[in-house]
């Protein structure tokens, strides 16, 4: 299959894991990282949606304070994760960032653009559902390594 993720067997892996999905050279030399961040097991467990939405949004901010690497950060339809996609990120620096991000998360006292001038479905959030499943899967940081069962 052409997407990478239609070639992973979803029940072979175990969340809550971090893989590198894909990586490209860009023309200029730059390398583009995919990241899987897993945080429910596929075909087990889900995110409910407004947590989805609002994990995307405290994320896709709170890791552009960070890093300046960041292009992406995108919502599975699954809705058992999210892809990050960074210019010249190695693994073991992407995690580090991924838990000062998430740490970000749990101290937030708002979602970022939650209302109906920056936000499409400005009324979908869940600031308290988001960052339970952040600390659900802050509290599992020795397992993001581990990605098959």
């Amino acid at each position: 299959m052409n997407v990478e993720s239609f070639n992973l067997d979803h029940r072979a892996v175990r969340a809550p894991f971090v893989r590198v999905a894909d990586t490209k050279t860009l023309p200029g030399g730059d390398v583009l990282t995919k990241y899987d961040i897993r945080f429910r097991q596929p075909n087990v467990a889900h995110l409910e949606m407004p947590v989805v939405h609002s994990l995307e949004h405290l994320m896709a901010e709170h890791m552009r304070e960070h890093s300046d690497a960041v292009i992406d950060i995108s919502p599975m339809g699954c809705q058992t994760g999210f892809y990050a996609l960074l210019l010249d990120t190695d693994y073991e620096a992407f995690l580090a960032l991924l838990e000062t991000t998430l740490r970000d998360v749990l101290g937030a006292a708002e979602v970022p653009a939650a209302n109906e001038v920056q936000c499409g479905w400005g009324a979908s959030h869940d600031l308290e559902g988001a960052q339970a499943a952040a600390r659900e899967f802050l509290d599992r940081r020795d397992e993001w390594e581990q990605v098959l069962a």
